[in-house]
């Protein structure tokens, strides 16, 4: 059994992995799909869709002549990705503290 991921945990995950440094979209997509159950078919949306709200920014670099398009996040995704970290924490000790007491 699995959960179903939204986009807010989705955006969570790129965000974070885009702070550590920047990244073409074939290898962010790999990096993503190692940490959640999501496929390419919806990554590209999503990257457009953060990229549209202001949290990603892109950019061409040639590698043995083709572009490869990577996405770096902006200050505003920054930001973004400081609450989710807030909410997450919060999240995570109320799910901890609930699965601690039915003893699971």
């Amino acid at each position: 059994m699995g959960f179903q991921i939204g986009g807010a945990i989705l955006d969570f995950v790129v965000l974070s992995i885009l702070k550590r440094k920047d990244e073409y979209g074939y290898i962010l997509t790999q990096e993503v799909k190692d940490i959640l159950d999501v496929s390419e078919t919806s990554m590209y949306p999503a990257l457009k869709r953060l990229q549209k709200i202001g949290f990603l920014d892109t950019y061409d670099m040639s590698h043995q002549g083709r572009n490869r398009r990577y996405y770096k996040i902006t200050p505003q995704g920054q930001a973004a990705l400081t609450d989710y970290i807030t909410h997450w924490k919060s999240f995570k000790q109320k799910m901890d503290s609930l699965t601690e007491e039915s003893s699971i």
